[in-house]
Order: C-alpha cells, then structure tokens, then sequence
C-alpha cells in the first residue's frame, strides 16, 4: 500500500475511534514512514523537523486567544448575546423561535465569510462570538452540528470562489500561479468562473444542513454552559466602544504589517492602556487566552510534522503518478481520481493551500494532454486543493468551530465538526467539481 494512503488511513481511523488527533497524527505519521521503508529514526527526524512549520500559526492562535478573552472581558460578545436572549424570550412567549434561529445562523454565516476578506482574522472570530451565544443556542435546541457546518462554509466557500483577502492567495498567488507554471496560459482566464460549480457544491451542502440534515433539535446541558462561559459580564458602552476600537486597531495593524501576532497583541495591549482589562489581571487573561486555542496550535504542529513525513517519504509524487497510469484516456475517470486524490492528501496534512503544489506539477500536464480546456484544468486544481478542507481532523476549518463549540465539553470535534462537514461539503464538492471539469 502507498505510505501516504496508510498514514492518512491510520490517522483518520484512529480519530474516529475518538483518539486524539495529536496522537493519530503522531502514530499515523510513524506508521507511513515505516511503510514507506523509512527507518524509526528517520521518520522520527523528518517529524521533528516539520514541527518547526507550525510554530508561527501556533503562537498567532495563542495572540488571537489572549485578545479574545480581551474582548470578552468588554462584554462585546455577551451584549450581543443578551439581546439574542430577549428576542428569544419574546419569541418562546409566541411559540416561534425559527426567525432567531435564522438570524444566528445568517450573522456566524456573514462573520464567517467576512472572515476570509473584509476582516480577514480567519478563525480569529469564532472564539470571541460563539461561545457567548451556546446559552442562547441551547434554549433555542440548536444543533451545534449545524453550527459547525455554517461556520466551515464560511471558512472555505469564500477563499476557493473570491479572489480577495484570503481568496486573492489562494486563487491568484497559488492556484493560477501553478497552473501557469505547469503550461497553462492563465492570464486571460476568469478564476471565479472556473470555481463557480464547484462553490456551488458548497452551497447545496450547506442547504442540507440548515434544512434537512440538521433541522431538528437537539438538547444541550445548560447547567454545563452557565458554569463554564454563561457568567454575568458587566459591559458599559465604554467598555463597548473600547472593543471595537481594538478590534479595528487589531485589523489595521495586522493589515499593515502582515502580522496576526502583532495585530491581536496590539488589540491586548489597548486593552490594557484603556483600563478595560486591570494590569493586575492581564497575566492571568493572556495566559488564559492562549490555553483557550492551545488546543488548535499543537494540531496544527503535529500536522506540519505529518505533512512533513510525508513528504520525505516520496510516495505523495509516487500516489500522484499512479492515478496517472491508471487513467490512461478516460477524461471522466482522470477527473475522478484527480479530485480523489486530491482529497486523500488534503485531509491529510490538512492544508489546501498547501496541495496545490503538489498536484499541479503532474496534473496540469495530464490535463492538457486529455484535451480538458484551461478552464476546466483550473476548476480541476482548484477543487482538488479544497477537497478534504472540510472533514480534515487537522484543518484550522474544522479545528475552529471545535474551539467555539466545545468550550463547554458537549461538541465532539470528530462526530460533531469533523463528520458533519466532511459529509455535507466533501461529497458535494466532489460532485460538482468533476462536472465543471466536464462541462467546461
């Protein structure tokens, strides 16, 4: 068996049977370097030096921590949280709740996307509005299920479709860079049209979601809520204009020097200045807000050190090359292992933007070679880089509802984000890329 395809196996099995991802990622790894012919030291060596790759997402995760419970001490998030509450004490008096539940389910959803471009902090936000708002979803027997499926689309859907903050990155910088670089003449091609079947894969599988998969209730311990994040927080409408302006210096800093790090701890520190967080409480603050995304950064550590291994394996080129020779000149059978494969690395190392360039050398070639048109080449590449984005265990997409969700341990990162999305979004997307792949 190829190492990478075992080591993915591995790891996905072992976090289904609820271990954790650190230790299905750290055995998966192992076990694909053995099967690969490495020995125990190298692959130990090859894990280790991939470690270093992740230090930097890890310690902006920690920052961006630190300002969240920032802002939660201003009472931003809670006030909002309040008067979701009132509505829905008004509503239950009228023996309706649909029109709030839709209205959570809109404003985490233009967050979400607003997340990738107009503010691009990414998972930044989740921590800082969704835990304030669990109370309110338990009254109103919100599956967090669906939350968890609203905020991945919001996550992904606008970075694979627009090609702006995080978008301009992923479509422009990576996806028709490498295109170009493998033979494709991408100057005159219109990015959003080749990626539009394939968002809208990601649209149909939010819709299930919100209407048939997870329409329902589902009952949540609010005994658990109150204890671990419903708190009474004193909030002024200075302490309300004060988060605000830290966030919009928070957003400007990070614009300017191209640097969440720096962004959040500029965030804090006004904070700090302005007597919303007391000095005397601002170690015990920022330590509690690294230990909040703590859980995401070593993820994602592992995840580089696994992406690592496998890479020095030499078996991702070897996986690549395979599905070539296997497709010989069936353009719907090389468009379907295209974006399989495409899927197996992606949920693998947990990085879209990190497969492109490992699909593109091999795949834009074939492509051409098939007769699939520049644009359908790009829809190919691009869908096959986002594939496994969604319903990767060690994906910041999947990883940052968890966080919001799971404050008050009653949200399984596997059965609960990882599951939910991989069903709603992977399959769909695998539908419609391969038909714009054909169609276009």
């Amino acid at each position: 068996m190829n190492a990478v395809v075992a080591a993915v196996l591995i790891m996905l099995v072992l976090s289904l049977c609820r271990i954790h991802v650190v230790v299905a990622l750290i055995i998966g790894a192992i076990s694909g370097g053995l099967v690969a012919g490495m020995s125990l030291e190298d692959t130990i060596n090859a894990f280790n030096s991939g470690l270093g790759g992740g230090a930097t997402v890890a310690l902006s995760y920690a920052t961006l921590g630190a300002f969240a419970v920032a802002i939660g001490k201003s009472g931003l998030a809670h006030a909002l949280a309040d008067k979701a509450l009132t509505l829905v004490g008004r509503q239950d008096e009228g023996g309706a709740a649909n029109g709030i539940r839709f209205m959570i389910i809109g404003l985490l959803l233009a967050i979400a996307i607003s997340s990738q471009n107009i503010l691009p902090i990414h998972i930044a936000f989740i921590p800082l509005v969704v835990p304030p708002l669990l109370y309110v979803m338990a009254k109103l027997h919100m599956d967090r299920r669906l939350v968890a499926c609203v905020l991945t689309f919001g996550l992904i859907t606008p970075y694979m479709f627009l090609p702006v903050g995080f978008g301009g990155i992923y479509l422009n910088e990576i996806l028709l860079a490498n295109v170009a670089d493998n033979g494709v003449d991408a100057s005159e091609l219109n990015v959003m049209s080749a990626m539009a079947l394939p968002a809208l894969g990601m649209l149909t599988g939010l819709l299930i979601a919100v209407f048939f998969s997870y329409r329902g209730g589902r009952g949540y311990d609010l005994k658990r809520i109150e204890q671990t994040e419903r708190v009474e927080v004193k909030y002024s409408p200075r302490t309300l204009v004060m988060a605000l302006v830290a966030i919009a210096v928070a957003f400007v800093v990070q614009l300017w020097l191209g640097s969440m790090i720096l962004g959040a701890l500029a965030g804090f520190v006004l904070f700090n200045v302005s007597g919303v967080v007391k000095w005397k409480e601002a170690d015990d603050l920022f330590t509690e807000g690294m230990k909040m995304l703590a859980m995401i950064g070593f993820i994602m550590i592992a995840a580089n050190g696994f992406a690592e291994v496998m890479r020095q394996t030499g078996e991702i080129a070897s996986l690549v090359e395979g599905s070539v020779a296997a497709i010989g000149d069936n353009k719907a059978l090389a468009a379907l292992l295209m974006l399989a494969v495409g899927l197996l690395i992606t949920i693998g190392i947990g990085s879209s933007f990190s497969t492109i360039p490992i699909i593109a050398a091999l795949y834009v070639p074939l492509a051409l070679q098939l007769g699939f048109s520049p644009l359908a080449i790009v829809a190919l590449v691009g869908t096959a880089g986002a594939l496994g984005d969604a319903g990767s265990p060690a994906s910041d997409s999947t990883l940052g509802p968890t966080a919001g969700l799971n404050v008050d341990g009653q949200h399984n990162h596997i059965w609960d984000t990882v599951v939910p999305t991989f069903l709603h979004y992977n399959l769909p997307l695998l539908a419609f890329g391969w038909l714009a792949a054909m169609v276009l």
